[in-house]
């Protein structure tokens, strides 16, 4: 059997190989490919992802994995050889059900629309980007419709980015929190408002990228590893073992949207840096789930970046940079005011008590898109009513409202639950830290972060895919995913900063 098992991971090599290929053309698209190349490398991508699907649903595949869920049920359930079988049994069969053609399909619809979503964005104009975005919808309900039958269609999309759960479990740990987080942001409005216009001025962008390196190099990312580009939407993505670049945009008016997507992003490589080489192209390579992936991207974007600790420390040199823009502006001013809770248009600029609300939103319209109850040729309008029932606020055009996220135009539906699961688990993680590392804090203000990457590598990284997330989050913290440490953590920090 160790010489099937061989087999196996050889082919999974393989498939992970064309992958890494398929996830740099991806970067090249977002960063440097000239719009006229859109078409041709949409076929590139497209044969690409028919030649993998064709090599992960061959016969021999299917053999194979008949032989080995046998051999693994001798085994210990929790062993990489057990793991390795059933992540492969699982992709095996959902990929079985999906025609070759379905998977060159999504490849040019949504190489096309990211294109389509770029133009709609700058102009911002939804007709332009509406004909992609009906084509990107009825792709999904095809495509949950082969999986029937479901307790919920949503549940096929939402499966793909989080193993093993269900529509049902996000909507009720969402329904738990949302009025925590409703009662927090309503004791906040009904105290006086932090100043934050000093954030709002001219921020020239070669010392925000000076900055930005310093930073994040200090967190634990090696250049040697990665690079750092900007697109349209920042974004991480692997490309193979010891590559991992994150991308990132600028605001030359606004000193936010850089530093805090360049900590973001600096997460998610982490982690994907931190998986261990000896599992690397196997079925239990890769990241546990998205939720986990963006736990760590939030954790050292918002519980280190957006912490009183950090800027403790990195403060004064934040002067040094900036002395005309923060050079009369006292820590603890400007500790208030990049953790300002007020409603925002822009999901990736959301403060943290408001933040799930944005994706609370998204599940309900994804949702209505799936089923049919919203029509995409509607979904400006109905945007726009959505975010002022959840938020009070209205966008005053598209590209800050519906065309905000590219996530869609890349066929992303079902992914957007994840953003809040990260942050809820984010601050399990933390409280759990804690009790192991209960100096974290002065750690942080000294500007030493490898103790707590080495405690995220130990507990998370190391795992790679090997467990579900349910299963990875209770081994870790001794219960699921659930919301009560992040409302501790939410009343905690903005009881002081606010006076609550």
């Amino acid at each position: 059997m160790k010489k099937k098992l061989k087999e196996l991971n050889d082919i999974t090599a393989e498939l992970y190989d064309i992958g890494f290929a398929q996830s740099l053309l991806g970067w090249d698209r977002e960063t440097y490919m000239p719009v006229g190349g859109a078409e041709a490398r949409g076929q590139v991508v497209a044969t690409l992802g028919k030649i993998s699907h064709k090599k992960a649903t061959s016969p021999k595949v299917g053999k194979l994995l008949d032989e080995l869920v046998k051999y693994a049920e001798d085994l210990d359930p929790d062993s990489d050889e057990a793991r390795i079988i059933k992540n492969s049994k699982r992709g095996y069969d959902q990929r079985t059900k999906v025609p070759p053609e379905m998977v060159a399909e999504r490849i040019m619809i949504t190489n096309a629309a990211s294109m389509g979503w770029r133009e709609a964005r700058e102009k911002s104009d939804y007709s332009i980007f509406q004909p992609h975005m009906e084509k990107i919808v009825n792709f999904a309900q095809r495509f949950v419709d082969i999986f029937q039958p479901y307790d919920h269609p949503y549940d096929v999309l939402f499966d793909l980015y989080e193993p093993d759960m269900k529509t049902a479990d996000v909507i009720k740990v969402f329904e738990d929190i949302r009025p925590k987080q409703v009662a927090l942001i309503k004791a906040i409005a009904e105290k006086q408002q932090v100043e934050d216009k000093f954030l709002h001025q001219k921020f020239p962008i070669e010392t925000q990228k000076k900055i930005g390196a310093e930073l994040i190099a200090a967190l634990g990312y090696d250049p040697k590893n990665g690079r750092q580009d900007v697109a349209a939407h920042p974004f991480s993505t692997t490309i193979g073992y010891g590559d991992n670049r994150i991308t990132v945009r600028f605001d030359e008016n606004f000193f936010n949207p850089y530093m805090f997507a360049a900590m973001h992003e600096t997460g998610h490589a982490m982690y994907s840096l931190g998986i261990p080489k000896d599992n690397y192209r196997t079925a239990i390579y890769g990241s546990c789930s998205s939720a986990l992936q963006e736990s760590q991207s939030r954790l050292w974007e918002n519980l280190v970046g957006r912490s009183k600790p950090f800027w403790e420390g990195y403060y004064p040199k934040l002067q040094e940079y900036y002395p005309t823009q923060f050079g009369n502006v006292s820590l603890d001013e400007f500790y208030k005011a990049i953790n300002i809770v007020k409603p925002s248009l822009i999901r990736v600029e959301a403060d943290e008590a408001t933040y799930n609300l944005h994706i609370m939103l998204r599940l309900e319209v994804e949702v209505g898109l799936l089923d049919g109850s919203i029509k995409v040729k509607d979904l400006p309008e109905m945007w726009n009513s959505k975010i002022n029932e959840y938020l009070g606020i209205t966008p005053p055009n598209d590209s800050v409202g519906v065309l905000q996220d590219i996530h869609w135009s890349m066929g992303l539906m079902g992914y957007f639950p994840s953003y809040a699961l990260g942050n809820l688990i984010s601050a399990s993680l933390w409280e759990k830290m804690l009790l192991d590392l209960p100096d974290m804090d002065d750690q942080i203000r000294n500007g030493k972060y490898s103790n707590l990457l080495g405690w995220m590598n130990d507990k998370i990284y190391v795992h790679g895919s090997k467990f579900f997330p349910q299963e990875l989050v209770e081994k870790i913290t001794g219960e699921k995913i659930i919301g009560d440490a992040f409302i501790r953590y939410l009343n905690k920090k903005f009881g002081e900063i606010y006076n609550l």
